[in-house]
């Protein structure tokens, strides 16, 4: 029989006064509350309550197993009581992770959740590096390409291309590509969690997709550091539109064959399970998603 149910009519019995009284409270008949009883006593191997034709009344060993059962019920109840109360209304640790070229962009995002929410803290950790997040304890993670682990829950809130750029400096030294083909010959500096390695994808004006096949003297996992060496000139950058949306602008970088583009990617929200999200979750991921939609410009400095 199921242990806890077995407590609770126990209890019942002790505070009833007997177990016609107990089967009454509980809406159960005599003979089961006399099984959980029954079943409780083998279990222990001693005797919880004195029976007789009138009433029942506890043991010795009896008191002692009321008072900490009554606790533990209690306790339960208590517990449940919080659990109910997480998932209704925002509180407790929201544990974020975010890749490291987007986390300012989720910074306004963190602002207002920590206004709206001022029961919940946040701890943020910053990588490129796609954790675990089970293992890892990670409530929510945004990142700007899709998990390995298919068994994670993945929520689209924008999508994104590459920008294929340089700097009018490099472009000085260096004659500019008119063809794919021609990007084999010039200097790629190279981010290393690019999905599809050294081969660059791209969709060509007729919007069928092509490729090739890159090289050059950087390979970092730091758009940061590729973002500054393309403007200081030393080679082709498959940049994150989102991070040299200003540059563009500026003239700082110079777009390169601009009737091919960029694979689509999407920046996603991705966590454990679908099912009985807590409200912090819920409500980070909304306040995330309202976000992102209202800046797409963001992600795209043509929108």
């Amino acid at each position: 029989m199921d242990r806890l149910t077995s407590l609770t009519v126990f209890g019942r019995v002790v505070e009833c006064g007997g177990f016609s009284a107990a089967a009454r409270r509980l809406n159960m008949s005599v003979t089961m509350v006399s099984n959980h009883i029954q079943s409780l006593e083998d279990r222990l191997g001693a005797r919880l309550l004195n029976r007789t034709t009138r009433k029942v009344s506890l043991t010795e060993t009896g008191k002692t197993y009321y008072e900490r059962s009554k606790q533990i019920l209690a306790d339960l109840d208590e517990a449940d009581r919080i659990a109910g109360a997480l998932q209704s209304t925002p509180r407790g640790t929201l544990r974020l992770h975010t890749s490291t070229h987007i986390h300012n962009f989720l910074a306004p995002v963190i602002s207002e959740f920590l206004t709206n929410n001022p029961a919940v803290s946040i701890e943020l950790m910053v990588g490129d590096r796609m954790i675990d997040l089970v293992e890892e304890g990670i409530d929510l993670a945004i990142r700007t390409i899709p998990p390995p682990d298919s068994s994670l829950i993945v929520k689209r809130l924008t999508p994104w291309r590459h920008i294929l750029c340089c700097s009018p400096g490099y472009l000085e030294r260096n004659s500019a590509p008119s063809a794919l083909a021609d990007l084999a010959d010039h200097n790629c500096v190279r981010y290393a969690f690019y999905p599809f390695g050294d081969e660059w994808h791209f969709e060509d004006a007729a919007g069928k997709p092509a490729s090739v096949r890159v090289s050059g003297s950087v390979v970092t996992n730091s758009a940061d550091v590729l973002r500054a060496l393309a403007l200081g000139g030393h080679g082709v950058f498959l940049a994150p539109s989102f991070i040299i949306v200003d540059d563009i602008k500026s003239g700082a970088l110079v777009r390169l064959l601009a009737d091919h583009h960029p694979t689509e990617f999407a920046i996603n929200a991705i966590y454990p399970h679908r099912h009985q999200l807590s409200a912090k979750v819920r409500t980070f991921l909304d306040l995330a998603s309202a976000h992102f939609a209202e800046h797409r410009k963001w992600m795209d400095p043509d929108a």
